[in-house]
């Protein structure tokens, strides 16, 4: 934005300090002459024959306070002059980090040393402002280069069978038609869940009741004859649990991590438990699941885009695309919730999720 330029602020602090010391000055000045002057007799003999009367008194006084308020006005402006510069030296460290900022650099950080004071509570909330400004845009330059890694993937694959098909005329075409079906259902999958995570990023979601019990009931039930398929109990227990917000939102949050919870469990006789319950100020949903353990240092992971894991990794038609948990922290965020991955001792995940309960 263009704006006419103004004095600084270095420059109308040091004039406001110079004023305030004079008019302070010129009012002792005031002081001296409408209480002091006023009891010395103005005639020729002065008081007593003896002391000095108010015309040579005048005449003595008013060059001295002349040059005292001259003196005062010199000293107010070099003084305001170093001391606002003193005062204003954390802002300009502030304002030269804004600028290394703006040009693209979030790595510098101000780190002003000293006392607790304003300058430095604002520095200090600059410095991480930054920190998470950079954590984002390296968050979402990894985002973008995965997701065009994997929109990749069933193009390069799409363009390799049409070329096989093309070099080798006498290819059976069912397959090549239901090859082509699977890679380009992936391809549809991946973009309906990158745009259901920008949406759920922006924050632009509806709020209504939702009672996250019958959203897990419907979950389980989408989700029962998958679970049947690999011989998976799933089992849905609790009480009712209203929160308020986006209730397709939700119910794609609760139907991933239950089919996370079905897809990376047992082979055979495992349990996947939805667990509903409500608090005064929280609604709170639990997905537990049996399976394999998990190394710790592999949960935190889980939530990032496109971070399956080596271990969670399948081949399966469920395989999925890696947005599964990170689509699941995405709309718990939006709804002002916390989400807890738990690997459990036996092996497999538990996950909480709280959300802002309703009446």
């Amino acid at each position: 934005m263009d704006r006419r330029q103004g004095l600084s602020v270095r420059l109308r602090l040091t004039l406001s300090y110079a004023g305030f010391l004079a008019v302070a000055g010129a009012l002792l000045l005031a002081v001296v002459w409408g209480f002091l002057l006023r009891y010395v007799p103005d005639n020729s003999q002065g008081l007593l024959g003896i002391a000095p009367n108010r015309y040579l008194l005048v005449r003595t006084f008013a060059p001295a306070a002349a040059v005292a308020m001259l003196f005062l006005l010199v000293f107010g402006l070099a003084g305001g002059w170093v001391l606002s510069g003193r005062m204003l030296a954390p802002l300009t460290r502030i304002t030269a980090a804004a600028r290394t900022a703006g040009s693209g650099s979030l790595s510098h950080r101000i780190r002003m040393e000293g006392r607790q004071d304003e300058f430095r509570e604002l520095s200090d909330a600059f410095d991480t402002m930054l920190e998470r400004l950079e954590s984002h845009v390296a968050e979402q330059r990894r985002f973008a280069a995965n997701a065009s890694h994997e929109l990749r993937t069933p193009l390069a694959i799409s363009r390799t069978l049409l070329d096989v098909a093309h070099q080798d005329p006498t290819r059976d075409r069912g397959e090549l038609v239901e090859r082509l079906q699977a890679v380009n259902s992936r391809a549809i999958d991946l973009t309906e869940a990158l745009l259901l995570l920008s949406r759920s990023d922006r924050g632009n979601i509806t709020h209504e009741s939702v009672d996250l019990s019958l959203v897990a009931e419907e979950a389980a039930e989408t989700l029962f004859p998958l679970a049947e398929q690999r011989g998976i109990r799933l089992d849905v227990t609790g009480v009712p649990a209203r929160t308020g917000g986006s209730a397709e939102l939700l119910l794609r949050m609760v139907t991933n991590l239950v089919q996370n919870a079905v897809v990376h469990n047992l082979p055979q006789g495992g349990t996947v438990t939805i667990h509903t319950e409500a608090h005064d100020d929280a609604s709170v949903l639990r997905v537990e699941n049996t399976g394999r353990p998990l190394p710790p240092e592999l949960v935190p992971t889980l939530t990032e885009p496109f971070q399956r894991g080596t271990e969670r990794v399948r081949t399966d038609e469920h395989a999925g695309v890696g947005l599964g948990l990170a689509i699941v922290h995405s709309v718990v965020r939006a709804h002002d919730g916390t989400l807890d991955l738990v690997p459990r001792p036996d092996g497999g995940l538990l996950v909480t999720v709280r959300l802002p309960g309703t009446p």
